[in-house]
């Protein structure tokens, strides 16, 4: 039986000087090509803030403080419901390396409309032009 409890996938908005951080999907991934907020999957014991600390460890190298929640999104993936949740992260040391991705970009808010997107980003797009 497929469980009612959404998984959890955590995204970083990454700022620095009135810019956004977005990471363009690499190859091996059925979303290729497509801009996202980084971050990924909750493991079993880690809090939201622990996963979104790891994951933008592993996909760029960088020491992050995650800030405040922003907004959340549902939605479905091969059956089963997820929820992604959005976190600024305002603060981070290292320079980001691409371990996971083909290219970032930083952007204005501006611009964020300029790059095409999973869907689940697109809540949070909308919550950043507000």
């Amino acid at each position: 039986m497929l469980s009612l409890i959404p998984k959890k996938v955590i995204a970083g908005i990454i700022t620095n000087n009135g810019k956004f951080l977005i990471a363009q999907r690499a190859k091996k991934d059925a979303l290729y090509g497509k801009w996202e907020f980084p971050g990924g999957k909750m493991e079993d014991g880690e809090t939201e803030k622990e996963c979104l600390t790891r994951e933008l460890f592993e996909e760029f190298g960088i020491a992050a403080e995650i800030d405040e929640y922003l907004c959340s999104s549902s939605f479905e993936h091969k059956g089963a419901p997820y929820e992604m949740r959005a976190y600024f992260v305002r603060k981070f040391s290292g320079d980001p390396v691409l371990y996971e991705h083909a290219q970032i970009r930083w952007v204005t808010k501006e611009q964020l409309c300029d790059f095409e997107y999973p869907d689940p980003d697109l809540p949070i797009i909308a919550e950043l032009l507000k």
